[in-house]
């Protein structure tokens, strides 16, 4: 059985017939070709599955595409052709805060949501934002210095 949904993927209207137990993540990468996020753990606790829900952080492996319908998803491809994010990936890119990249389009898209807050952010905080992310290669200090130079920078416009 299959049921029909429509939902807005990166700005663009998507209708497609999908299985009940279709994850999110699956879908985007299956039927849309969109593979920027990557499916790690399949039980939520990595963060390498993230996408934006109607512009929250969640995970695509807890997410049934069903559940989506009628939503706004964005994925990592969305928010970087939109230039969105640039400068934090530049400055994931300076700091060497990625290495193989697997983590990299869910640490990117958390740290976005947390810097979309505004506001000055302390080291912590970024650290407690991003601890849903797991990462294997940079042991964190150069994500933390990436998120928290751009937070700076654009405090000061």
């Amino acid at each position: 059985m299959s049921l029909d949904i429509q939902l807005t993927v990166n700005g663009e209207a998507v209708a497609e017939s999908v299985e009940p137990r279709t994850t999110l993540v699956d879908f985007l990468r299956e039927t849309l070709g969109l593979t920027g996020s990557h499916v790690g753990c399949e039980h939520g606790v990595c963060g390498a599955c993230t996408v934006l829900l109607n512009g929250i952080v969640v995970r695509g492996c807890l997410t049934l595409a069903v559940q989506c319908n009628g939503a706004q998803v964005q994925t990592i491809e969305g928010v970087s052709d939109s230039g969105v994010i640039a400068d934090l990936q530049e400055a994931f890119r300076r700091r060497n805060a990625l290495q193989c990249g697997f983590c990299t389009p869910g640490m990117l898209l958390t740290a976005q949501e947390l810097l979309a807050r505004g506001g000055p952010l302390s080291r912590d905080t970024i650290r407690e934002h991003l601890a849903g992310n797991y990462c294997r290669c940079t042991g964190y200090q150069a994500i933390v210095d990436a998120v928290e130079s751009v937070a700076q920078a654009r405090a000061k416009g």
